[in-house]
């Protein structure tokens, strides 16, 4: 039996699909194929309740459905009692950056912190104070004393001194109870400014919570192995950071030795996941095809990376290897497609099947359509047929009067134009505080000038 389809999700799935982007909520309503996949990720996911970690690095076309798959493995993350953080990555938030930009990036990932009861982000605050009112309830049932508690709080965080960086990160969150407890929410919101990374200067910080150090542009991961430390105590499964839009690193940043810096920055995680130094942390990376394998300016033109993520040499003719680092993301078949197209009637008629716009038959003839004018694009990059058919709902929706043969024929799909928006890649450019950098090394005179 369906389930009901509330206004809400039909809106946002909708709304969301017309633009090209992935609804935050309902994506079990529309949910396609990928079943192989998932199964790995839930492989990964398990390891890392077993104190564990991973890397993935999910590539595909543009419109592929990478985001979407990100958003599906959240959603069954935060089912499994996993904490969540997830970002995009931009020029001006990065993994690595010398002017406040990874700080910025850690910054947004803490921002969008979900657990299962706050699923849409902003948990952070929820997660510390859930945390240390266990603690607190714990001690208060042993008839402990408010000091006792503090005592009982302090020997919480103290694997978390282990840590680089762990031994402000444990004052931090003492203080963070010393608020709690006094009602002194300025000495609250302090500590969660700090572990949001929002604090830009030493001093400010000494004077608000008595710690020497800060989270900055050089110590991000070492505090994200830190959350994931923090949480495992808090007896949550493991953290798992979701980075989107990896294809920024090359294609939007134009400077060589920034680049670079991003990619050793993907090294050192990929190194210490790999060799089991780091527990209860997992990643995944989104990125296309040309980001990982373009030579010049892709994850490939790094060669340590080149070699850790290269492809299985057996996984050919029909072979597949889902444990490796890299999950190539195939393409949706052309039954998969039509069942897509079948969830979103669905949810355009809000689960009601007498509401339906149309036939079973308009599903078929509009895959055919698309197949005459997109050739294979139509299911290798589904979202440019998503968003055609959604667009044919609502002028149905809106027109009683219109058929939808007539409508079919003056459809028009950007399908070729969408599939490479980065396909005008700028010049190398070296910043202010760099050395010039020639992008062919066999020209010695490249950069030269009189």
């Amino acid at each position: 039996m369906r389930v009901k389809i509330s206004g809400r999700e039909r809106n946002a799935i909708l709304s969301s699909l017309a633009a090209g982007v992935v609804p935050s909520i309902g994506l079990h309503h529309i949910q396609v194929g990928r079943k192989d996949e998932v199964n790995a990720l839930l492989a990964n996911l398990a390891s890392v309740e077993d104190e564990s970690a991973f890397v993935r690095f999910v590539a595909g076309r543009y419109g592929s459905g990478k985001t979407f798959f990100l958003n599906l493995i959240k959603a069954v993350a935060l089912e499994k009692n996993f904490v969540v953080a997830a970002a995009d990555i931009t020029t001006q938030r990065r993994l690595h950056g010398t002017q406040g930009q990874a700080r910025s990036f850690y910054s947004e990932l803490m921002s969008n912190v979900a657990t299962r009861s706050r699923p849409d982000g902003g948990a952070l605050p929820s997660l510390i104070e859930s945390w240390v009112s266990k603690l607190i309830h714990q001690a208060k049932t042993e008839g402990q004393t408010d000091a006792s508690v503090a005592q009982r709080i302090h020997e919480a965080c103290i694997p978390l001194q282990d840590f680089v960086g762990g031994y402000d990160f444990a004052i931090v969150v003492e203080q963070y109870y010393k608020g709690f407890a006094d009602q002194n929410e300025a000495l609250q919101q302090s500590a969660i400014k700090w572990l949001r990374a929002e604090y830009s200067t030493k001093t400010e910080a000494k004077n608000d919570l008595g710690v020497r150090n800060i989270i900055d542009d050089k110590s991000i991961y070492d505090h994200l192995k830190l959350m994931a430390g923090m949480v495992k105590i808090a007896g949550y499964a493991g953290l798992l950071v979701c980075i989107d839009e990896l294809v920024v690193l090359s294609h939007r940043l134009n400077n060589k030795i920034a680049r670079n810096n991003n990619y050793e920055a993907i090294l050192c995680i990929l190194n210490d996941c790999l060799q089991g130094t780091v527990k209860g942390l997992g990643f995944i990376f989104a990125t296309t095809d040309d980001c990982l394998e373009d030579p010049r300016r892709g994850l490939f033109s790094y060669e340590a990376l080149a070699t850790r993520l290269a492809p299985n040499r057996f996984a050919a003719a029909g072979m597949v290897d889902y444990s490796a680092p890299v999950m190539k993301l195939g393409s949706l078949s052309p039954e998969d497609c039509y069942v897509l197209l079948d969830n979103i009637r669905r949810v355009h008629a809000k689960g009601d099947k007498s509401q339906y716009a149309l036939p079973d038959e308009a599903l078929a003839a509009f895959l055919t359509d698309c197949n005459r004018r997109m050739g294979s694009a139509y299911f290798q990059t589904p979202r440019e047929t998503v968003k055609d058919f959604i667009s044919l709902l609502r002028v149905l929706e809106q027109n009683p009067n219109a058929d939808w043969r007539t409508l079919l024929g003056e459809i028009k799909t950007s399908a070729k134009e969408a599939l490479d928006p980065f396909r005008e890649i700028p010049k190398e450019e070296d910043g202010p505080d760099t050395l010039p950098v020639t992008e062919n090394p066999e020209s010695d005179l490249s950069t030269f000038k009189l």
